[in-house]
This record gives structure tokens, C-alpha cells and sequence, in this order.
């Protein structure tokens, strides 16, 4: 497998529960509307007064896991944090081999910039204006990624373009380091520095066969 986001990948390789609780409260809406009257940083400090360790690791952008680490803690009294830290202990049934590709941080965020500047020229304003025309709101899931929400605010007037791109491209950033310090957090990690390999794709292919099939001859297992 390759590819996928933190959470997919420990739902693959341990037996993590990600079940959310039932909320008859009412919490949950109440949250939201919150965030709504006042903002997402307003919410976010909320999370950081009562789980600074999660409030470090979910972006307050991320309104949707923000309420979840709230909703959590009320209902349960328990931090989501403690929660996952507790399921990330848990042990691979698999014989697992984990790898995640690394690179030079300036040459990581060069690549990240210049990706922004190809969505741009690919038509992204287009892309989201078309959306919007068709009923897409900023309140649907798939409208908060990066780069979609963004190019809301631009179309509705509240940024310039120029701001528009500059926050998509600081927050892909953002994103990039938050990804990188969850993987190092994982077990059984191996982390490969692309530069040390040339950036060549087949010496870093070579390198994870010899080390996978030299692994599993160590164990005994052909």
C-alpha cells in the first residue's frame, strides 16, 4: 500500500478504534454553531484549555476534529489525545514493514509552492467558481480542504487573489510539517531521505526490496 493519511494507514496496520460516540446531547450542533458565531481559532482555544496536546496536532482550520476533541472530552471526561495514544500502543498483527519518504525541508516547500502555482494555473479559480455555482458551500466537508476554501473567500471578496495564494501555500506548509512530526511519532518507521539516494526513484525502490527481503530472511520466512 502506499499513499493514504495518518489515520488511514493505522487503521490498516493496527486494529484502531475510531468509533465516535453517539451524541444525543445536543453537544455536537452546539459546537458548531460556536463555531459559527464565533470562529474556529475561538473553538480551537477552547481544545487547547482542555487537550493542549491535540489542540498542538489539529489544525484550527480543522473545525470538524476540533469539535470531535471536544465532544469527546465532554462526553467520556477522557482526552482524545490520551485516547489515541493509548490505540497507537497497540501492535501490528501484520510483519509490518513502514517506510515514508523524506526530503530537504526547503526543497520539500520550494515543491510545495510550485505545486500551488500549478493548481493555479491548471484553473483552481475556475474549478472552485464552478462548484459554487452549483451549490457547493464552504460548510461541506470537501470545501474545506486546502486551496478550495481559500479560493471561497477570493470569489466572495474577502481576500485578493495574491492573499489567497499565499495562505494556500503557507498552510500546505503547515501541513507538510504537521504530517511529517505525526510519522515520527509512529512505530516501526523507517524514515528515507530522498537526497541521500540522488532522488532517484529506482535506488529508493532497490533500497526498500533489499531491506524488506533481507528483513523477512533475518526472521527465518522466505
Amino acid at each position: 500500500m502506499t499513499g493514504g493519511t495518518g489515520f488511514y494507514i493505522q487503521a490498516l496496520a493496527y486494529d484502531i478504534d475510531f468509533t465516535e460516540n453517539e451524541d444525543h446531547s445536543g453537544l455536537r450542533a452546539e459546537l458548531e454553531q460556536l463555531a459559527e458565531e464565533k470562529g474556529e481559532a475561538f473553538l480551537h482555544q477552547m481544545l487547547a484549555e482542555i487537550d493542549p496536546e491535540s489542540a498542538e496536532a489539529i489544525h484550527a482550520n480543522n473545525a470538524k476534529r476540533v469539535i470531535r476533541a471536544i465532544e469527546y472530552y465532554r462526553l467520556t471526561g477522557e482526552k482524545i489525545s490520551e485516547h489515541n495514544k493509548r490505540e497507537r500502543e497497540k501492535q501490528s498483527p501484520y510483519d509490518l514493514y513502514y517506510y515514508v519518504l523524506n526530503r530537504d525541508r526547503k526543497t520539500l516547500y520550494e515543491r510545495i509552492d510550485q505545486r500551488v502555482d500549478i493548481m493555479m494555473e491548471q484553473g483552481l479559480p475556475d474549478e472552485v467558481n464552478r462548484l459554487k455555482a452549483m451549490g457547493c458551500t464552504r460548510d461541506m466537508v470537501a470545501m474545506q480542504g486546502l486551496g478550495y476554501k481559500e479560493m471561497l473567500d477570493y470569489l466572495d471578496g474577502k481576500i485578493s487573489l495574491e492573499e489567497a495564494v499565499y495562505i494556500i501555500k503557507r498552510d500546505t506548509r503547515h501541513f507538510a510539517k504537521r504530517q511529517l512530526t505525526w510519522f515520527k511519532r509512529e512505530k516501526e518507521v523507517r524514515f528515507i531521505e530522498i537526497e541521500q539516494f540522488g532522488a532517484d526513484q529506482k535506488k529508493i525502490l532497490n533500497w526498500i526490496c533489499n531491506d524488506y527481503f533481507g528483513g523477512r530472511n533475518e526472521h527465518g520466512t522466505e
